[in-house]
């Protein structure tokens, strides 16, 4: 199987790439549209400012060759609020995957919301075999408002939805590579979808 990694400078790559070795596969990272093109299953990392890594996306060209991906995609914190339609956070244009916008956490709330937090409402073969209200790690000040392409839910202030599915496009807002046993079950399942 091969699995990339998009590799656009603004990615937690190497804890993603730890993870999928425990897994027993190799992943590689690049920004060649080809070699993107040809993987079976493509990782979308993000970690940072969501205006600076849109740049480094379209930069790269990358920002038109994502959406048009068929195989299956996971894009990761930073990487799945990208996929979305807009971000407050430095009123950022996205990549328009998910038909929903990217809002911040009010100040009624410690942000970001750093730490453990559970995820329910769990509807995908992503989270095959992971019990209800199980701990994911999280780093974010700005989310997802629920959404009917919410395929789990985390509540911090209000419930948000932290993660999304569309077609072959998923997207979680946790860190499943820093997320234990059950994170890498989510990586798992989505490495055998």
């Amino acid at each position: 199987m091969k699995i990339v990694i998009i590799d656009y400078g603004a990615g937690n790559i190497q804890s993603i790439q730890f993870a999928i070795k425990r897994l027993g596969f190799d992943a590689i990272l690049s920004k060649d549209p080809n070699e993107i093109l040809q993987a079976d299953k493509v990782i979308f990392p993000g970690v940072g400012e969501a205006s600076s890594a849109m740049k480094m996306l379209i930069e790269s060209g990358l920002n038109e060759l994502i959406p048009t991906l068929t195989q299956p995609v996971l894009g990761i914190c930073l990487g799945m609020q990208l996929m979305c339609n807009y971000s407050e956070e430095g009123q950022t244009k996205g990549l328009g995957i998910f038909d929903v916008d990217v809002i911040k956490f009010s100040n009624a709330v410690k942000v970001p919301q750093m730490g453990w937090n559970t995820i329910f409402n769990l509807n995908s073969k992503l989270f095959e075999t992971i019990n209800e209200k199980e701990y994911m790690y999280l780093v974010h000040s700005f989310y997802v408002p629920n959404t009917n392409l919410a395929i789990a839910t985390t509540n911090y202030e209000v419930n948000y939805a932290s993660a999304l599915q569309r077609n072959n496009f998923y997207g979680v807002q946790f860190h499943p590579e820093k997320s234990g046993k059950w994170g890498e079950k989510i990586l798992n399942n989505f490495l055998n979808l």
